[in-house]
């Protein structure tokens, strides 16, 4: 018997979550610091899809002032990326996940202010409804991973900024020609960072331009290619079937996923006390209820394309 499309697509959701759940661990085995990292990484998917003729139509068709603007979230994409996987290197991947999970509360605030909407109590609440989680989650982690708190911090209210604003304009191109945009604009500024970083935030320096290990190629290959290209690929085939309620809910699994694998395969358990578990499921638990009580017709909003790929990862298919 023939899967059912709605079934398929659900299952290719699940599975694009569980990769992007991976990118954090990747993140925390690959030796190089945050800048070379994420400079590898978006240099990596750009030149891949260079290779896609679709991407090279769309960019003809779209007009300058479109590219600028794509090009201008493209900069607050990278310090997203920079900053995400920064907390990781001063943290691990579980803290720097659940500071990702702070995205909803930033977008409550910025959302309205960016996409000119009315400003919603409700999510407000929802957002307020966090910060006993982050009080515990920071109180169960050694001092010396707090600044990966803050850190965190930021790369989520970054998520809040450039969420919006991919929202308003993803129908108005071709999303990977978008995708190659943003994140080769995001390459150019961290090429422009990289001398001044060991002056501004010495811990992310790093040289851009030495080849990595082969170890630090080959897990650069799988977060660019099978953990970012990919699981992009399938959710934009997927989210032609599932409603954006839908997808939300199975999104919101991502750092479920992540912090599970930080426990399994790095054993992250061992650093961190029973607090910031309980912070973490506060913070989840808020994550959770806030699409189900969503009102109707947010819950059939249908979907038509994600966000497009510079985002945080699952983060950026539905806000």
């Amino acid at each position: 018997m023939p899967m059912l499309p709605t079934t398929k697509a659900q299952l290719q959701i699940h599975f694009c979550v569980l990769l992007w759940g991976f990118t954090p661990i990747l993140g925390k085995l690959i030796s190089l610091t945050a800048l070379p990292l994420v400079w590898w990484r978006m240099l990596l998917v750009v030149a891949a899809l260079a290779l896609v003729p679709r991407v090279w139509r769309g960019l003809r068709a779209m007009p300058a002032k479109l590219v600028l603007a794509y090009c201008g979230i493209g900069v607050v994409v990278a310090l997203h990326w920079l900053t995400f996987y920064g907390a990781i290197k001063l943290s691990n991947a579980s803290v720097a996940v659940t500071c990702i999970a702070l995205a909803p509360a930033f977008t409550s605030v910025i959302e309205p202010w960016l996409t000119r909407r009315p400003f919603s109590v409700r999510e407000l609440l929802f957002g307020l409804a966090v910060l006993p989680g982050v009080a515990l989650v920071v109180g169960g982690i050694p001092d010396g991973m707090r600044l990966g708190v803050v850190v965190g911090a930021i790369s989520a209210l970054l998520v809040a900024i450039f969420g919006p604003l991919n929202k308003r304009l993803i129908e108005h191109g071709e999303p990977l020609t978008i995708t190659g945009l943003e994140l080769g604009a995001g390459t150019l500024l961290l090429t422009l960072l990289a001398p001044l970083m060991p002056a501004i935030f010495p811990s992310f320096a790093g040289d851009l331009f030495v080849l990595p290990s082969l170890k630090d190629g080959m897990l650069l290959l799988v977060l660019s290619l099978l953990c970012t290209l990919l699981p992009f690929a399938l959710s934009l085939v997927a989210l032609r079937h599932l409603s954006a309620y839908g997808v939300q809910l199975v999104t919101n699994l991502e750092p479920i996923y992540a912090i599970l694998l930080a426990i399994v395969l790095l054993g992250e358990q061992r650093e961190l006390t029973p607090l910031f578990y309980l912070g973490v499921a506060i913070i989840l638990a808020a994550v959770f209820l806030h699409p189900l009580l969503g009102d109707r017709k947010s819950r059939q909003e249908e979907i038509h394309h994600p966000e497009v790929l510079g985002t945080s990862e699952a983060k950026g298919l539905v806000d």
